[in-house]
């Protein structure tokens, strides 16, 4: 039986010296998308009945949610935009930290 070797130096993560950097805007969008998704899913379930605990508390939390189309709509840009700016302010601050 004969096993390979291969360079380890290629695979392994990059050593201490070096920090990982957060592209903040990809970052962002990629939580404003899923935080947008999230909230249109508790529209669904608040319009026909399910998780109606998830949905009051939703409701209470964001300005505009309602569970109707046009407060999931709402609460949709809402939540993407809060997610958008505190993800990027975050990822900002990560990459200041990580120099």
């Amino acid at each position: 039986m004969s096993t390979t070797t291969t360079n380890r130096g290629e695979y392994e993560a990059e050593t201490s010296h070096e920090s990982v950097k957060l592209d903040a805007l990809a970052f962002a969008g990629a939580a404003a998308i899923v935080s947008s998704v999230i909230m249109f899913l508790l529209g669904v379930f608040g319009a026909v009945g399910v998780y109606e605990g998830a949905v009051r508390m939703m409701e209470q939390w964001h300005l505009f949610f309602e569970p109707t189309v046009v407060g999931t709509v709402a609460g949709m840009i809402e939540a993407a935009v809060i997610s958008f700016a505190f993800i990027y302010a975050f990822a900002w601050l990560y990459n200041v930290f990580a120099r």
